[in-house]
């Protein structure tokens, strides 16, 4: 083992050719691999947070800093590690995030996501700026899946969006409330950050057109993004389907608590990845007090910095009924394609279930609140 791969402590493993490759063992070894077979711009895009990243590292470096006092002679022998979101059977509380352009991954983008989803028995969040159509997606493995809405300024443009989810067989809406405007991705536009020709935005074609592929995510945003969305047109929102509606991107408690008196189906405590207001908490530091404040009004979930299996079981100790899980995906997706995202949910699956056994855990259903804390 060299001296760089024995630093950062990475296995090495020999080919048939006698050189050797890495053993991909953490999330973090996937994406060292995928940093490896990605371009420059599309790496930056997929890795980076808004202005000085600090968001990015806090949400990463707030799971660091909890500890977990573990039980001891409890029968760990069997656990079990499947839930419900929604009233949907899961096989893990791991579901997949919203994330746009998996194109620039892997040729088969959004349906190798889809499809891996099925094979683990999880969901997948289809992001409104996929480069698959929405239906493509919905088509590519019988499995529960979930739509990520931006709201537009084009409110009729908005509610085909809702129909076409609905028409094609999603279960939620997840409405995306943390992006009013577009945090500053330093990174994107150094880069000039666009998109390939012959890549599009695919469910944003009736907006865009065709000639408009590749065209940067900022002015996007800017151009088409609803600023003025407010809690008054959540209920016009909720009106245009029978799908429930799940709001993405609270971290305070008091807007929590609102959106359940608005009648959503779940929150999902989020800053967007690090990458719309630098200066947000981390999502785990928001997580407890909201999960307290809604008890079992919605249901909570959480999604930022999570790398480990630990930091599933974490979660669940302050109150997630589920996690989410964004950029591990795409390094498992630039990596192996579909079989890379199988490879990336079955390593924090099981890594989940080793720490279980180590806490004195037997099944995600009943984690003690109380076995989690700040260091």
């Amino acid at each position: 083992m060299d001296a760089e791969a024995k630093g950062r402590g990475v296995a090495k493993k020999k080919t048939s050719g006698g050189k050797r490759r890495e053993k991909l063992l953490t999330v973090k070894d996937f994406e060292r691999a995928a940093r490896q077979k990605l371009t420059k711009t599309a790496y930056d895009y997929y890795r980076s947070g808004s202005d000085s990243e600090a968001a990015l590292r806090r949400n990463e470096r707030a799971f660091r800093r909890l500890v977990m006092w573990y039980r001891v002679l409890v029968d760990v022998s069997e656990r079990e590690l499947s839930t419900t979101v929604l009233g949907t059977p899961v096989a893990t509380p791991i579901l997949i995030a919203p994330t746009a352009y998996h194109k620039l991954a892997t040729p088969d983008g959004e349906l190798a996501t889809a499809r891996a989803a099925a094979r683990m028995g999880t969901i997948y969040v289809a992001s409104t700026l996929a480069t698959t159509p929405l239906e493509d997606v919905a088509e590519a493995a019988e499995s529960p899946k979930w739509f990520q809405l931006y709201v537009h300024k084009d409110r009729g443009f908005t509610q085909s969006l809702v129909e076409r989810a609905e028409m094609a067989g999603y279960d939620a809406l997840v409405v995306t409330v943390d992006t009013p405007v577009l945090g500053r991705r330093l990174r994107d536009e150094r880069n000039g950050f666009a998109l390939p020709t012959g890549m599009s935005m695919a469910n944003l074609l009736a907006l865009t057109g065709d000639d408009d592929q590749g065209s940067m995510l900022a002015r996007y945003v800017a151009d088409r993004h609803d600023a003025a969305f407010t809690w008054s047109d959540l209920a016009w929102l909720k009106s245009l389907s029978h799908l429930p509606v799940v709001l993405k991107g609270i971290v305070r408690v008091d807007d929590a608590v609102r959106a359940a008196d608005e009648g959503v189906a779940g929150l999902i405590v989020s800053n967007h990845g690090g990458r719309q207001l630098d200066a947000s908490p981390a999502t785990i530091d928001a997580l407890p007090g909201i999960a307290q404040a809604i008890s079992s009004r919605c249901e909570v979930y959480v999604d930022g910095g999570i790398r480990w299996g630990g930091d599933v079981l974490k979660a669940l100790a302050l109150g997630a009924r589920a996690v989410l899980v964004g950029r591990p995906v795409l390094w498992g997706l630039a990596v192996d394609g579909e079989e890379g995202v199988v490879k990336v949910l079955s390593l924090l699956a099981d890594e989940l279930s080793r720490s279980m056994a180590l806490a004195g855990v037997a099944s995600v259903r009943n984690v003690e609140r109380g076995m989690v804390v700040r260091e």
